[in-house]
């Protein structure tokens, strides 16, 4: 069985780490903000990026802030797990941290 964030990126193998992973993200969560920082650059000279099987790999390290209505009723690890569960073959395949900031609308209005 295909995973949605596989049947997304399949779909336009020419797109970079973030598009793919903004697609996915747009696609499964519809929110109301997406911010993706790549902050791979500061992570450059790390043991994963110089040794082993993605040694090289560009765009490994991202920080993703979401507000998305479909975190209603979730609990901040159900929404992170969500998010990893979306973004697995993008983690099988060289993205290596996540920095997440997951709310839901409400969240983020109250914290204005």
């Amino acid at each position: 069985m295909t995973s949605l964030s596989e049947s997304v990126s399949g779909l336009e193998p020419n797109l970079t780490r973030a598009q793919r992973v903004r697609k996915v993200l747009q696609t499964a969560l519809f929110p109301t903000r997406l911010d993706l920082l790549d902050e791979s650059h500061r992570h450059a000279h790390h043991v994963e990026q110089t040794r082993g099987p993605h040694a090289g790999a560009t765009e490994t390290h991202f920080r993703l802030y979401i507000v998305s209505p479909v975190f209603e009723g979730m609990s901040r690890v159900a929404r992170s797990r969500k998010v990893h569960e979306l973004l697995e073959p993008e983690l099988a395949d060289g993205l290596h941290a996540l920095a997440l900031t997951l709310r839901t609308p409400a969240e983020e209005e109250a914290a204005a």
